[in-house]
This record gives C-alpha cells, sequence and structure tokens, in this order.
C-alpha cells in the first residue's frame, strides 16, 4: 500500500510541477557587423541592425552603448515578441577622418543578456581614393 500511494504521489507532485520548457528571447541579427565601406567625409553615417527575436518570450531592450561618443546608437522602446522583427539605430560621426571599428553593446533580457555588434569602415576626404589593403 505504501508503495502504490508512493507512486500516486510522485505521479501527481511531477504533473503539477512540469513546465513546458521554453526558451528565452533569442537575437537573431541579418547581419553583426555593419561595413560602411570607404565613405565621403560628413556622409550620412546612419545605419541600422535588424534582428528577429527567434525565441519563445519577449525581449526587452534596456541599454545600447557606442564603445565611444562617435557611435551613438538607438534601441527600440517596445518590448520585441516572439516572431517580430525591429532594428537598432546606430549612427557614426563621419567628421572623422580615416579608419574605424567601433563596437555597439546592447544589454537585454535575451538569452543572451549582453550581445556585442560592430561597425567599421573608411572615412575618406570628398573626392579622394583610397586603396584598401586587406
Amino acid at each position: 500500500m505504501n508503495k502504490l500511494l508512493f507512486i500516486t504521489l510522485l505521479i501527481v507532485s511531477s504533473t503539477i510541477f512540469a513546465q513546458e520548457k521554453k526558451d528565452k528571447g533569442i537575437l537573431q541579427f541579418e547581419n553583426e557587423t555593419i561595413n560602411y565601406g570607404v565613405i565621403s567625409k560628413n556622409s550620412d553615417g546612419y545605419r541600422s541592425f535588424v534582428f528577429t527575436n527567434v525565441g519563445d518570450e519577449a525581449i526587452v531592450i534596456s541599454k545600447v552603448k557606442g564603445s565611444c561618443g562617435c557611435t551613438v546608437a538607438t534601441k527600440p522602446n517596445e518590448p520585441i515578441l516572439p516572431g517580430e522583427t525591429a532594428e537598432i539605430g546606430v549612427k557614426y560621426a563621419t567628421n572623422r577622418l580615416g579608419g574605424f571599428s567601433k563596437t555597439i553593446t546592447i544589454t537585454s533580457n535575451a538569452s543572451e543578456i549582453s550581445k556585442v555588434v560592430r561597425i567599421k569602415g573608411n572615412v575618406v576626404e570628398d573626392g579622394k581614393i583610397v586603396a584598401i589593403v586587406k
């Protein structure tokens, strides 16, 4: 009798406490690096990182931060529901000549709490031709 009671309690308790496993929100980016290429000084420095939430829970982005003051990032203000697409805007200060490689750190409640994406390129005087060696 004790075995039957124990097995019954085990089944009931495991049924009560069993939960469907859900993945947190997952950021899936179209590209994790944006290459501006060679651009003219003072040209439009705005680009955007497009991503989709491929997880099971909504994603709330709490903060986006560029690695320096020359890179300003903007985040979505609303939660990104599963299956939704959104973007993080990035504006690089193209008044600075020369090559650049900067990071943007995204902080959220997604499965990867801190995600780093990158921008790179080379700002030249208008009309200058440059050769880029890889």
